[in-house]
C-alpha cells in the first residue's frame, strides 16, 4: 500500500514538474530543436515572462482628467432640454439660463406669468431625464433654480474618471500595446490615471490616441429645404447674426470645412483643392450622437487612391431614433460633427436608418486612428499630460542583471547552508526549492503577471520562506529523534506537527499580500503577486515533495537505523 502511495506521489510530482518546465521554457508554437539550445530557451523566457517598465523600459505617463468640462457640459446640455420642453410645452418662461462661476452650475428658468411656477417646474423635471437625480430644485420669486450640488459634482466627476480610464484602457489594447498598467492615481480628488506602457521608447503616436476626442455627433442643419446646397456661412459672426445676434440653447454655430474633390481621380486632397472654412447653424441637442455607436471602420474613398473615409454603423437604439427623424425629416440637411467640427454635410432624399459615412480626405493611418477612438467611445472630458517619464531599455537590462544576482547569490547561500548543516537532509530541502522556483515562473505565466524589479524581490524573499519551512520540518524531526522514537515515526511526527505553524505562517502572509495587492500601487502589487504565489506553491514544494523524498528514502531499507539531518 506504501509503495502504491508512493508511486503515485511520485508521478504527480514528475507530471507537475514537467509542465512547470515546459510553460518556462516551450514556445507558444510548435516546438523545434533550436528551440531548446541556450539561445532559444532564452528567446523563449523573454517571450514568456511579460517584464515590467521597471525592467523592460517604455513610457511612465500621468494624465488629469478635466472633470469640470463634464459638469459644464451637463449643464449646457440640461439648460438646452428644459428650454427646449418649456417651448414645446407652450409654457410662459424666458430662455433657460445656464450659469457656471466657481465652481457653482446653476439652470434659471424665469417665469413671466407666476401662476404657472408648478407647471414650469414639472416640465423641467421632465426635460432632465435621467439626469434628475444630479440637481436640486428651488424656487425663488419669479424663478426656478436648477442646482448641481457638491456631492453630485464629486459623484459625476468620480464617474467622468472611471470612464475615462476604462477607455483608455480599449485604445491601448486596441493600439497593441502589450501589458499596459493603467490605474487610479495619487488622492481621489485630484482625478489623475496613471499609465506605464513597457516596451514603448517613442510614445508620440500613442499620446495623440488616448487624448484624442472622438465626439461624434448626426445633427439637424437649419438651412432652407433645397436640395441645391446648404445654408453657410463666410464667418462665425455672419452666422450668429443670423440668429439675431445671440445663440440660442437649441443652437449651435460650428465651423465647416467644405471640401472640392480632388481634379484626378485617387488624387488626395490638398491645401489648394480645400474651400475656405465656412459656418453653419445647427440644432442642439444632436439627433444621435457617439453612445449610439456601433462600429466604424476605415475604408477606401470612392476613386481609391490614398485618401480614406470613416464608415460607421449604430446601434439598434440609435437606428431607430436615426431612422425616425430622417424620416420626418426629408429634403432637409443633416451633419455628421466630428469634434464640434462638421465634417460634412448631405441631403436627406429618403429614410436612413443605421449606417453612415465620415469624409474629410483622410490618410490610412488618420483614419484607422479615429476609427479607433470612435470604437473605443468618447472620453468624458478632456485629459492633459502632467507627467511623462521615458525608462530606456539599458536601465531595465541593468534591473534585470542586479535581480538575477541577487536571487542567485541569496540561492547559492541557502543551498551552501542548508547542505552544510542539515547534511543528506539538506537535498532534500534543495531540491523542494528548485521546484519552488521553477513552478512560480510557470505561475507568473499562466496568469499572464507582470514580472518587476519589487517582484524579483518577492522572488527572494520566497526563497527565504521555503527554506524556513523545511527549517521548521527538519527540526521538528530532530526533536521527535532525541525523545527516542523511531526514524519512520520521527519523520510522521514531524510533518504532522510542523504542518499546522507552516499553514498558520502562509495563511498570514499571503493575507497580508493580498491587502498589498488590492490597495497598493504598480510596485507593491507587483511584490504581492510573486510573495503569494511563491507561498502557494511551496505549500506543495516544501510539504508534499519534501515528504516524498524522505518516504523513498525510508523504503529503501526496511530498518534504517540512521538519518543524515
Amino acid at each position: 500500500m506504501k509503495k502504491k502511495n508512493l508511486l503515485q506521489r511520485a508521478i504527480i510530482i514528475a507530471i507537475v514538474t514537467l509542465l512547470g518546465f515546459y510553460i518556462v521554457i516551450g514556445p507558444r508554437r510548435r516546438p523545434t530543436v533550436r528551440d531548446f539550445a541556450w539561445s532559444g530557451i532564452k528567446a523563449t523566457l523573454a517571450e514568456n515572462i511579460h517584464l515590467g517598465l521597471d525592467l523592460k523600459g517604455g513610457t511612465h505617463l500621468v494624465m488629469r482628467v478635466k472633470t469640470d468640462e463634464v459638469l459644464k457640459n451637463l449643464t449646457l446640455s440640461d439648460a438646452s432640454a428644459i428650454d427646449k420642453g418649456i417651448k414645446d410645452g407652450g409654457l410662459p418662461a424666458k430662455e433657460a439660463r445656464p450659469e457656471i462661476s466657481g465652481g457653482n452650475y446653476r439652470i434659471v428658468v424665469e417665469a413671466t406669468d407666476a401662476a404657472r411656477l408648478n407647471e414650469i417646474q414639472e416640465s423641467s423635471k421632465k426635460s432632465l431625464g435621467s439626469d434628475l437625480s444630479s440637481w436640486t430644485s428651488s424656487v425663488s420669486g419669479n424663478n426656478v433654480i436648477w442646482t448641481l450640488p457638491a456631492s453630485a459634482q464629486a459623484l459625476l466627476a468620480e464617474q467622468a474618471t472611471d470612464q475615462a480610464q476604462r477607455i483608455i484602457e480599449s485604445r491601448l489594447d486596441a493600439v497593441g500595446v502589450a501589458e499596459p498598467l493603467v490605474q487610479r492615481h495619487g488622492a481621489q480628488t485630484s482625478h489623475q490615471i496613471l499609465v506605464q506602457m513597457p516596451g514603448i521608447h517613442d510614445p508620440e503616436r500613442v499620446k495623440q490616441l488616448l487624448k484624442a476626442e472622438s465626439k461624434l455627433e448626426l445633427v439637424h442643419v437649419v438651412s432652407p429645404p433645397s436640395p441645391q446646397s446648404a445654408q453657410t456661412y463666410s464667418t462665425e459672426e455672419e452666422a450668429r447674426a443670423s440668429l439675431g445676434g445671440t445663440v440660442p440653447t437649441n443652437r449651435r454655430v460650428l465651423p465647416y470645412a467644405e471640401r472640392n474633390e480632388p481634379t484626378t481621380a485617387g488624387q488626395p486632397a490638398t491645401d489648394e483643392t480645400q474651400k475656405q472654412k465656412k459656418w453653419v447653424v445647427v440644432e442642439s441637442p444632436a439627433v444621435v450622437d457617439g453612445n449610439e455607436l456601433r462600429s466604424a471602420a476605415a475604408v477606401q474613398a470612392q476613386g481609391g487612391g490614398d485618401a480614406y473615409q470613416i464608415s460607421f454603423a449604430l446601434k439598434p437604439t440609435g437606428a431607430q431614433k436615426f431612422g425616425a427623424w430622417t424620416g420626418a425629416n426629408i429634403n432637409e440637411y443633416m451633419g455628421v460633427v466630428l469634434n464640434d467640427e462638421v465634417k460634412s454635410i448631405a441631403y436627406i432624399k429618403s429614410q436612413i436608418n443605421d449606417q453612415g459615412e465620415i469624409s474629410g480626405r483622410f490618410t490610412k493611418q488618420s483614419a484607422e486612428d479615429l476609427a479607433l477612438t470612435l470604437r473605443s467611445g468618447a472620453l468624458p472630458a478632456p485629459i492633459e499630460y502632467q507627467e511623462e517619464r521615458t525608462v530606456g531599455p539599458s536601465l531595465g537590462a541593468d534591473s534585470i542583471r542586479s535581480g538575477v544576482r541577487a536571487s542567485l547569490f541569496g540561492l547559492i547561500f541557502v543551498v551552501v547552508f542548508m547542505l552544510f548543516y542539515y547534511r543528506g537532509a539538506g537535498v532534500n530541502a534543495v531540491i523542494a526549492l528548485m521546484l519552488n522556483m521553477i513552478l512560480m515562473l510557470a505561475g507568473l505565466i499562466v496568469f499572464q503577471a507582470t514580472l518587476t524589479l519589487p517582484g524579483i524581490a518577492g522572488i527572494i524573499l520566497t526563497i527565504g520562506m521555503a527554506v524556513d519551512s523545511n527549517v521548521l520540518i527538519f527540526e521538528r524531526i530532530r526533536e521527535e529523534l532525541r525523545t527516542g522514537k523511531t526514524i519512520p515515526s520521527a519523520v510522521e511526527q514531524g510533518f504532522a506537527r510542523a504542518f499546522v505553524t507552516i499553514i498558520d505562517t502562509h495563511v498570514t502572509t499571503i493575507i497580508s499580500s493580498l491587502f498589498l495587492f488590492v490597495f497598493g500601487t504598480g510596485p507593491l502589487r507587483g511584490f504581492a503577486v510573486t510573495l503569494v504565489l511563491g507561498l502557494l506553491i511551496n505549500l506543495f514544494s516544501a510539504v508534499y515533495v519534501s515528504r516524498t523524498i524522505f518516504m523513498w528514502e525510508l523504503s529503501r531499507k526496511r530498518k534504517l537505523e540512521s538519518l543524515s539531518i
